[in-house]
């Protein structure tokens, strides 16, 4: 059967369609330009979002294992109960949905309250699902390179506890590898939570060790203080967001990004190599 991936053109999503490929899964895509989507031949597109409940009946027909990614937006959660709710109604029982670490702890920061209630949703409508809880993605570091390559400054106020930040490649990896454990099962499998953490868990000054060591220049590390790091993300994103930010790195440094005991062990086993660290992501874009 077809397997749907929603959120398919982003940093994860396309490592996951890519990896289900390699394993001979059919794919889905539900994306609102498949003009810009260019997915590898014999991936199956259909155009629409998560507002659009026409396109969300025609995405889920004839499937019944999903990939749930929906982006952080203003709409996010009423983006999350419909697809769930037309999921349901269309006969969807196998999930793997893109939550995020210690969401049901940090319940002041919007889009970590949003992914913990769509995870009870996924429980109270009984589906079978993993919930995938990713740190911090090492991927998202391109939107600050300018300021570390030109101005020496790692400007993420991760504190002093520490964040496992974890790689696209290995969420998408994981997430296809449940994906097609739960549509190749007989039965529904019970819901089950994976967190998702990279090899070494960095401090604001790890980072910008690594930084240095990369560049062979000195990169400081900004400091704890979230302001500064809200200001230059409202440059470029809507001032919500920005201050959404503000608060999940406030999260950041109050709580860090800790991994549970065995959290990394398990995902080398899932895996069968060991995981992408932060040094890679640095390499690829000061050479880049």
């Amino acid at each position: 059967m077809t397997i749907l991936v929603i959120g398919a053109t982003g940093r994860v999503g396309r490592h996951v369609v890519d990896q289900l490929i390699q394993r001979d899964a059919q794919v889905r895509v539900l994306t609102r330009d498949p003009a810009k989507a260019a997915f590898p031949v014999g991936v199956e597109v259909m155009q629409g979002d998560l507002l659009d409940i026409g396109a969300l009946r025609a995405a889920f027909s004839g499937v019944r294992t999903v990939f749930l990614l929906n982006a952080v937006t203003g709409d996010e959660f009423t983006q999350a109960i419909l697809t769930l709710n037309v999921a349901r109604e269309a006969g969807v029982d196998r999930v793997v949905y893109l939550s995020v670490f210690d969401a049901d702890r940090a319940v002041n920061v919007p889009h970590f309250a949003v992914k913990s209630g769509a995870e009870r949703m996924l429980v109270a409508m009984g589906f079978g699902a993993t919930i995938l809880r990713p740190t911090y993605f090492i991927d998202n570091e391109v939107m600050v390179k300018d300021v570390i390559l030109q101005h020496g400054v790692y400007p993420i106020p991760i504190g002093g506890r520490g964040v496992a930040m974890v790689d696209a490649r290995d969420i998408a990896e994981v997430a296809a590898i449940e994906l097609i454990r739960r549509e190749r099962a007989p039965h529904t499998l019970p819901i089950e939570t994976i967190n998702l953490v990279g090899p070494e868990t960095l401090t604001g000054l790890d980072v910008a060790t690594i930084w240095s060591d990369v560049l062979g220049r000195t990169v400081t590390y900004g400091g704890d203080d979230p302001s500064g790091f809200e200001q230059t993300m409202a440059t470029f994103m809507p001032e919500w967001m920005a201050y959404e930010m503000r608060l999940m790195a406030e999260r950041y440094v109050s709580d860090g990004m800790i991994p549970e005991d065995g959290d990394r062990e398990r995902l080398v086993t899932l895996l069968g190599r060991p995981l992408h660290g932060y040094r890679e992501t640095a390499a690829r874009i000061a050479a880049e």
